[in-house]
């Protein structure tokens, strides 16, 4: 799949984009030029060779704080990805295998989940326990899981549902095997397309969080914080917001482009898996009965 994907231009194109944003979040704070937390007295200046992108109203590089700050916004948005992915596959595939009343059970959980307003209810969580973003990302996730759930059953139910996994059983398979064979051909493309959508989901949630001051214990740089920090200061630095805003759009753009190529590549994949079993269907009619054996 990776390969078919990055066939695409706009695979190529959102690949390489993600990988300079997880290069930002791994190398970063390393190669920020300034200290990101030092303040001056050269407050609100312009872009200049000192400062690539000028400074902020405490006299703080913004290009330093905005390269140490890429990554609580990657790895929070990592976190909200992957905790809805283990709260929301397994399950979703379960219901389907452990009869009604886990089925009924999960299903009310998940609807109850979707009524829930996952920003108000972490910065409820985030009030209650401290502020902190590993909690508040820890429930966004939970809250963000039904989207998992729902794509998991939906593709294992058509699974479970078909006739060849059916006549499989009936032929002595074990469940193991379809699983292997059958199940996660089917359920891992759509959860792919899930995640990459999630992933920018949660780039939204965290520059949401941190741009409301949550989850950031301040001075600590982030780009919804920065961002932020920026609209106060309109009148003295009109274009201080661009950068942070322009990271934050251009990676959700990113995460939704590669989610469409996968989405893409998977139905590529199996429109061509379809169309060679009617080939080789064909081919076998048209063969006809193999002839009997014997003198005449």
């Amino acid at each position: 799949m990776v390969r078919r994907v990055l066939a695409l231009p706009s695979g190529r194109i959102a690949v390489a984009v993600l990988t300079v944003i997880a290069l930002l979040a791994v190398l970063g704070p390393l190669i920020a030029p300034q200290n990101p937390l030092a303040t001056s007295d050269d407050t609100l200046a312009a872009a200049s060779g000192a400062h690539w992108l000028g400074t902020d109203y405490l006299g703080r590089d913004v290009f330093s704080r905005l390269l140490d700050g890429s990554r609580v916004s990657v790895l929070g948005s990592l976190e909200v990805a992957l905790t809805a992915l283990v709260v929301g596959v397994l399950p979703g595939i379960l219901s389907v295998q452990l009869g009604r009343a886990f089925e009924w059970i999960t299903l009310r959980l998940t609807d109850t989940l979707v009524a829930l307003p996952f920003l108000l209810f972490a910065v409820a969580v985030v009030a209650l326990l401290g502020n902190g973003i590993t909690q508040a990302m820890l429930v966004t996730g939970v809250l963000v899981s039904p989207l998992f759930y729902r794509v998991s059953r939906a593709a294992t139910l058509a699974v479970a549902r078909s006739q060849y996994v059916e006549a499989a059983l009936i032929s002595g398979a074990s469940v193991g095997w379809v699983v292997r064979r059958h199940l996660w051909v089917k359920v891992l493309p759509p959860i792919a397309v899930a995640l990459a959508q999630t992933v920018g989901v949660g780039f939204v949630i965290v520059s949401s969080l941190t741009f409301l001051g949550i989850g950031v214990q301040p001075p600590a740089p982030t780009w919804g914080g920065l961002l932020a920090s920026d609209l106060g200061y309109l009148g003295q630095q009109p274009w201080a917001p661009f950068t942070p805003a322009l990271l934050i759009v251009v990676t959700v753009w990113a995460c939704n482009v590669l989610a469409d190529a996968v989405r893409d590549v998977s139905g590529e994949a199996g429109r061509a898996l379809l169309n060679n079993r009617r080939a080789r269907r064909n081919r076998l009619d048209q063969a006809g009965p193999a002839p009997a054996g014997g003198v005449s």
